[in-house]
C-alpha cells in the first residue's frame, strides 16, 4: 500500500518537473533546483539583512521609525533592500518544504542520506525563529501580536525565572536593553542557521549549493520586480496599552499563531516537538534493505585513488597499505556509508571485459553484481540485438530500459549508469558485435546517485579517467537522459538511433 501511494506520488513529480522542463530546461528546471536556491536565498537575506541593520535603530523608540524613514524616504534603495528580504525569506520556506517534500517523495532520505535529512528538521527550526524574530524589530503591531505569542509560547516551559512575556506588560515595561536583546536573537539565529546548513551537507561528496546561474540571476530579478509592485510594508507602531485587532499575517512564517491562539502553548509544543520526532525518524520507518556494500580486491587494487574521488557518498577512503604491496595506499569501503550504486566499479581502471579469464577480478566490485556477471549479461543482451542491433546499457532508476521489447535491441539495467566501464562500451561494439550503443541514465541534473550521469559523461568525452578509447566510432553511441515516466521517449530515441546507424553503414558502403 505504502509502495503503492509513493510511486503514484513519483510519477505525479515527475510528470509535474516535466512540464517544468518545457519552459526552463532539464538543468534549469527550480523543481529539481530547491535546495541549491534555499541556499542562494540565504545569502539574498543575508546580504539584504546587513543593508537593513546598518539603517536600523536598535531603540525601543526609533526601530520603527528608522524602518519606516527606510521604506518610504529611501524607497529606492533601503525600501527595495526590505522587501527582498522579506520575499527571500519567504521563499526559503517554500524551497525548503518542496526540497522537504520532493526528497521524502523520490525515497531519497534513507540510507546513507539519513544524516542530511535528520540535520534537516533542525534547520526547519532555525529558519521559523530567523524569520519570526526579523519580525519583532520592525516594532509594529504585528511584531507586538508575533514577540508576545512567542515569548507565552516560551514562558510554557517554565525555564525562566520569571515570565518573559512581563517585558510586553504595558508600555514602559519594555526597555532599549531588552529590545537589544531580541536584535541579537535575529543576527545570531541565521548564524546557527548557516552552520546547521554546512553539516547538513558536511557528509555529501561535493555538495552542489549554488543554483545555475540563469536561474540565481533569474530569481533575484523576481524578487526586485515584486518588492517595486508590492513594497514590504509595516503596521501601525506597537502599542501595548491596546490589543491589535485586525492584522496581515505572514502566513509563511505565522501560520502556526492563529493555532497557538486557539488550541493554547502546551499542545502546540506536544505536536511541533512530535512531527519533529517522527520526520527525525523516517529514514528508519520502515527499515531499508540494503544491498551487500563494495568489496576491495587488494590484488587487483594500486590504490589510484579513483574509486575514492568519484564515490558520492564517501564510502572510500584511502589508508596505508595492509598487504606489504609496493603501493602506498589502499581503498577500504565504509560498508555504513556504501549504497551500492556501483560507481566505483565504473571507475576502477582494471574493470575491463576483454580479459579471457572466466571470472574477471578488478580492483573494487559488487558481490551481488560483479563484472562477471556484467560481462554475461552484456553478451546476452548484444546476442539479442544482433549485429545489425543496439545495445542499451540503462539505470534502475532512470527510464526503463526492459520495456525495450523490439527486435534488434538488448538492453542491460545496472544500479547506476555510472557503474558502467567505459570498456564495456568499446567491448559492445568491437567484440560483441553490435551496430550502436546508447547509455541511458537518470533524467539531467537528478541521478539517483548524484553523480553518477555526470561522471559517465565525462568519461566517454574522454576528460575523467578510465576514458572511453578515441579509437572507438562516436557516432556508434548515444546518449538518453530520462526519468521512469519516459519510456516512449526512450524507445523513439532508440528508433532514430538505429535510422542513424543504418545511414552511417549505407555511407560506409559507398566509401568502399
Amino acid at each position: 500500500m505504502q509502495t503503492s501511494i509513493r510511486s503514484r506520488l513519483q510519477h505525479g513529480v515527475m510528470h509535474l518537473e516535466a512540464a517544468f522542463d518545457v519552459p526552463f530546461g532539464a538543468s534549469w528546471n527550480p523543481l529539481r533546483q530547491m535546495g541549491t536556491l534555499t541556499f542562494f536565498y540565504f545569502w539574498i537575506v543575508a546580504v539584504t539583512g546587513i543593508y537593513v541593520y546598518i539603517l536600523f535603530d536598535t531603540t525601543v523608540g526609533g526601530a520603527y521609525r528608522s524602518v519606516e524613514e527606510m521604506t518610504n524616504q529611501q524607497w529606492y534603495l533601503g525600501g527595495i533592500m526590505r522587501s527582498i528580504h522579506r520575499y527571500a525569506s519567504d521563499a526559503m520556506v517554500v524551497t525548503m518544504v518542496l526540497h522537504l517534500s520532493r526528497e521524502f517523495i523520490m525515497d531519497r532520505y534513507r540510507d546513507v542520506r539519513w544524516f542530511t535529512w535528520f540535520t534537516g528538521t533542525p534547520l526547519i527550526w532555525f529558519l521559523f525563529i530567523s524569520g519570526i524574530s526579523g519580525y519583532w524589530l520592525v516594532w509594529d503591531e504585528l511584531a507586538q501580536y508575533v514577540a508576545i505569542g512567542s515569548m507565552e509560547w516560551l514562558d510554557w516551559l517554565g525555564i525562566f525565572g520569571e515570565p518573559v512575556a512581563n517585558n510586553f506588560l504595558d508600555p514602559g515595561s519594555l526597555t532599549d536593553r531588552f529590545f537589544t536583546l531580541l536584535v541579537f536573537m535575529h543576527i545570531f539565529a541565521p548564524l546557527f542557521l548557516l552552520f546547521i546548513m554546512w553539516i547538513h551537507v558536511m557528509r555529501v561528496t561535493q555538495p552542489k549549493v549554488n543554483p545555475p546561474r540563469g536561474l540565481a540571476i533569474g530569481s533575484l530579478a523576481m524578487f526586485v520586480v515584486l518588492a517595486l509592485i508590492k513594497p514590504a510594508v509595516s503596521h501601525a507602531p506597537a502599542d501595548l496599552a491596546m490589543t491589535p485587532t485586525t492584522l496581515n499575517l505572514d502566513w509563511f512564517y505565522m501560520m502556526l499563531y492563529p493555532a497557538f491562539d486557539t488550541l493554547g502553548a502546551g499542545t502546540l509544543w506536544v505536536l511541533a516537538v512530535g512531527l519533529s520526532c517522527i520526520v527525525c525518524a523516517m529514514p528508519w520507518i520502515p527499515p531499508l534493505k540494503r544491498p551487500r556494500p563494495a568489496e576491495v580486491d587488494l590484488t587487483k587494487c594500486n590504490g589510484c585513488t579513483r574509486c575514492f574521488t568519484d564515490c558520492p557518498f564517501g564510502a572510500v577512503t584511502m589508508q596505508p597499505r595492509s598487504d606489504g604491496a609496493a603501493f602506498d595506499r589502499e581503498a577500504v569501503v565504509d560498508p555504513d556509508m556504501c549504497t551500492g550504486c556501483g560507481i566505483c566499479v565504473g571507475s576502477c581502471p582494471v574493470s575491463t571485459p576483454f580479459r579471457h579469464d572466466e571470472e574477471l577480478m578488478t580492483g573494487i566490485d559488487l558481490p551481488d553484481f560483479d563484472l562477471t556477471l556484467i560481462r554475461k549479461k552484456t553478451l546476452k543482451a548484444a546476442e539479442k540485438a544482433g549485429p545489425n542491433g543496439v545495445l542499451v546499457f540503462g539505470c534502475d532508476y532512470g527510464a526503463d530500459v526492459k520495456s525495450l521489447k523490439d527486435d534488434g535491441i538488448g538492453t542491460l539495467s545496472l544500479p547506476c549508469i555510472g557503474m558502467l566501464p567505459p570498456s564495456f562500451i568499446d567491448f559492445s561494439i568491437s567484440r560483441a558485435g553490435v551496430a550502436g550503443v546508447m547509455i541511458s541514465g537518470c533524467k539531467e541534473c537528478d541521478c539517483f546517485s548524484r553523480l553518477g550521469n555526470r561522471w559517465t559523461q565525462e568519461r566517454i568525452a574522454g576528460v575523467r579517467d578510465p576514458y572511453l578509447r578515441k579509437r572507438v566510432d562516436r557516432a556508434r553511441i548515444t546518449e538518453f537522459w530520462g526519468a521512469r515516466i519516459d519510456a516512449d521517449a526512450l524507445a523513439d530515441a532508440v528508433r532514430e538511433f538505429r535510422a542513424t546507424l543504418g545511414d552511417t553503414a549505407d555511407d560506409e558502403e559507398d566509401v568502399a
